[in-house]
């Protein structure tokens, strides 16, 4: 048994790979030893996800602030979907067309990056 040190974005993980005879990759030992994770938010309600032929994507790496609509909810050109939060600044993504609101594929706190699907839209 060998053991290492990983660094991954700045958390240390221990790994312990198991030495066979045999030429298959190494296998890791179960990460008991990482750090535990933040519990992932909730899913938000949502219909099934991708149900809209139109996606509104994040413009921005943020987190979701607020979630301004609704599934089920009629928006015009310019209505605010979903508030993002990047660098303290509140920025608002909004309906790129008229229509109704498909799916809501993110949930407020969640973490997004550029070109992310938030929501959906018909």
């Amino acid at each position: 048994m060998k053991s290492y040190t990983i660094t991954v974005n700045g958390t240390a993980y221990e790994v312990t790979v198991e030495e066979t005879g045999s030429v298959s990759a190494p296998a890791a030992a179960a990460p008991a030893a990482a750090p535990k994770a933040a519990p992932a938010p909730k899913a938000a309600p949502k219909a099934a996800a991708g149900a809209g032929s139109v996606k509104v994507a994040a413009s921005v790496p943020g987190k979701v602030l607020k979630i301004a609509a609704t599934v089920g909810q009629a928006v015009k050109a310019g209505d605010n979907i979903v508030i993002l939060e990047s660098m303290k600044m509140e920025i608002p993504v909004v309906a790129p067309q008229d229509g109704t609101v498909a799916s809501i594929d993110v949930a407020e706190g969640a973490s997004v990056e550029n070109g992310d699907t938030l929501a959906t839209m018909n």
